[in-house]
């Protein structure tokens, strides 16, 4: 016998899914509500959710808001979304969040790196967690010593202060990528280094300074620049003429930087990467649009994002968010070749 189906035009209920799926409405809401593991069978988690989703069930956020003390909101806080980068973060962090039925509140500080607005005075009362950037740091400063949790992305291990923190490997990034180079034949390197203070740029200067520090023959200069690519092109171009052995590396924090090395490059006469090679981080769209396509780190964006929402589901539920940083890998490109005299001999 057929369970009866909700009326035409009704709203499903967890009581019509009990009923089309043939289990308790407990079983539906600890599927519905992830807390099924170790209670309900993988076999019967997998009926009611696809019996939710046959019958175009909805919870009820309201109501569960009234029961659990939460509204399912967590804010996540990123430089301005100028950028690809924190728009893919976002994409992750929403999308685990949409199967927990959590909404994500966006908070570009306006800024871009700098100190914002407080966003939480008047939404304290409306939000579970957040997740937050290294690199939007300065606007978290209304929430320390709140009882909101808070999972930081790319930030220091050493800070006491966050609940969880998912990181990146950016020290291996930067190995692979000078390494790469030093394959190829390079030993006079620019590092054209992002101003912005943040703990991810300070990993990847050190571990291109831990990399290539006693090593004979080796030159490595470093020219700090604002996180665009007219600063970029500037300072690259001050490098690229200071006296001394012209560098033949270029490693850029970051894609953009790395568009305007190679915007210096070409304005004084150097090819890339016949005369200068040309490095990136990121791996955003820009790198394989620029010609020739640019050799860089990728970063998975969205899986971090992924990971900071996880984790912050985590520990609203008392559990322990997984560990371990994220793997980055080096995308070898054109932009990089053995250096002139590499290929011309002494």
């Amino acid at each position: 016998m057929t369970s009866p189906e909700p009326h035409r035009g009704a709203r499903p209920t967890s009581r019509d899914v009990a009923r089309a799926a043939q289990v308790s409405q407990a079983t539906v809401s600890l599927v519905l509500g992830d807390k099924w593991r170790g209670r309900v069978s993988e076999r019967t988690a997998a009926l009611v959710r696809r019996t939710a989703d046959d019958l175009g069930y909805r919870p009820n956020l309201a109501a569960r808001t009234l029961r659990l003390g939460r509204t399912r909101t967590a804010l996540l806080v990123v430089p301005a979304l100028s950028g690809e980068f924190f728009a893919r973060v976002y994409t992750g962090a929403a999308t685990v969040a949409a199967r927990h039925d959590f909404g994500v509140v966006l908070y570009p500080s306006p800024e871009g790196t700098g100190p914002a607005k407080d966003p939480f005075a008047s939404a304290r009362a409306a939000l579970d967690g957040v997740i937050a950037s290294s690199m939007a740091a300065d606007a978290l400063t209304a929430i320390r010593g709140t009882d909101l949790p808070l999972v930081m992305l790319d930030s220091d291990p050493a800070d006491p202060g966050p609940a969880a923190r998912v990181n990146l490997d950016v020290a291996d990034g930067m190995r692979q990528i000078t390494d790469h180079l030093l394959d190829l034949g390079h030993r006079h390197f620019l590092h054209l280094a992002s101003a912005v203070p943040s703990w991810t740029f300070h990993v990847r200067a050190r571990a291109l300074a831990d990399r290539l520090n006693g090593r004979r023959g080796i030159t490595l200069r470093t020219a700090t620049t604002p996180l665009d690519v007219p600063g970029a092109r500037a300072a690259a171009e001050r490098a690229l003429t200071a006296p001394g052995p012209r560098p033949t590396a270029l490693i850029c924090d970051d894609d953009i930087l790395a568009a305007g090395a190679c915007k210096a490059a070409r304005r004084l006469g150097l090819r890339v990467p016949e005369d200068v090679s040309v490095t990136g981080f990121d791996d955003l769209a820009l790198a394989t649009a620029l010609e020739p396509e640019l050799t860089t780190v990728r970063l998975p964006a969205e899986r971090i994002g992924e990971r900071g929402m996880q984790a912050l589901l985590a520990v609203l539920e008392g559990r322990t968010p997984e560990t371990g940083d994220l793997p980055v890998t080096l995308m070898a490109r054109d932009s990089t070749a053995p250096p002139p005299e590499a290929r011309n001999g002494p």
